[in-house]
């Protein structure tokens, strides 16, 4: 399987690096995460050059990451800094992935260490503003990344696999459309006269009435989405209200991908009951829903590319085939 390899990938929450040891696969990579003494977080190739254990397996000291088979000591750089048993040789070191820091998630670059520009990183600065009220979490997925790209970039599922949380039959009537500026995808979707489920009417407080919802994806290379949902209207003493969600696929293996996801709203009170009731339906959808439906369907496809396989295709389908194409032309570019 070919990779986009220059390119920013998210391999952990902030909040799932804190004083000890994640390991993640990323790319069919093995990475180990974790802090400095300064708290700055660091990612090594997780795999001892002595005899190829997890490094993951070991413990932090104040010297570095000692392997805790032959206790070879690694600094944050790759390099070996301390050898019980001898010399410290050029063979004894591993890789050292740039890190940056950013959203609240930790993005690593998996390609020239010399190409890592922070500014790549697409924009999820929702996250960051403390007015906001921000729920986030993960989900591994057996199916490749494309696939889970595919599920958010078309949305006109949610009509049959959410009915009861994020869906309705005014789905199917929604106005579609697609566009491309640069390598970045914008997937839009609206609704008119809509009738939002019993869920969807609680989180946007719309009383029952009959609104316009819009549900807007942007979509950067290689599989970072931003879904902005606005209704309109929730009544005219509350005006338009928006949500933001980030949907972030990294690959894990050829057949297994990392799901990164949040949402926030500017609107509404500082409930702890509306959060949960929120996660709950979120993670009802995520878990139950899309996870077995697009497992089913990585079983089905297999090693096989999905647009070789010459799918019948729906108007819906138009920015999905777009981004899996930007991204195909990425990586042969790269090649």
């Amino acid at each position: 399987m070919r990779y986009l390899r220059n390119s920013w990938y998210v391999a952990a929450w902030a909040d799932e690096v804190t004083d000890g040891l994640l390991a993640r696969t990323l790319l069919n990579e093995p990475v180990v995460l974790f802090r400095d003494e300064t708290g700055k977080a660091v990612a090594l190739q997780d795999r001892c050059p002595h005899r190829f254990v997890p490094l993951s397996m070991g413990r932090l000291t104040e010297a570095g990451l000692m392997c805790g088979y032959h206790g070879l000591v690694f600094g944050t750089g790759g390099g070996c800094v301390a050898n019980p048993h001898g010399p410290i040789t050029k063979a004894l070191s591993v890789r050292s992935y740039p890190v940056t820091e950013r959203h609240q998630q930790i993005w690593l670059w998996m390609g020239e260490p010399a190409k890592a520009d922070p500014g790549l990183i697409p924009d999820f600065s929702f996250l960051d503003d403390a007015t906001l009220r921000p729920l986030w979490g993960y989900m591994r997925t057996k199916a490749h990344y494309e696939l889970m790209t595919d599920n958010i970039m078309d949305l006109g599922h949610i009509e049959f696999l959410h009915p009861e949380t994020l869906g309705s039959e005014a789905i199917r009537k929604a106005r579609t459309a697609s566009r491309q500026e640069g390598n970045t995808v914008y997937s839009d979707r609206t609704v008119h006269e809509e009738t939002l489920s019993s869920f969807m009417d609680y989180t946007f407080e719309t009383g029952g009435r009959p609104v316009t919802r819009w549900l807007n994806v942007r979509w950067d290379p290689p599989a970072s989405m931003l879904l902005t949902i606005r209704v309109d209207p929730a009544g005219p003493e509350l005006g338009v209200r928006e949500t933001y969600g980030s949907h972030i696929m990294t690959p894990e293996t050829d057949n297994t991908c990392h799901y990164f996801w949040s949402t926030v709203r500017n609107f509404g009170p500082d409930s702890a009951e509306l959060d949960a009731r929120k996660r709950n339906a979120l993670e009802q959808a995520f878990l139950s829903e899309d996870k077995p439906m697009i497992e089913a369907q990585a079983a089905a496809i297999g090693t096989a590319d999905l647009l070789k396989l010459e799918p019948a295709l729906l108007r819906p389908d138009a920015a999905a085939v777009q981004a899996r194409r930007v991204l195909a032309r990425l990586i042969n570019e790269e090649a």
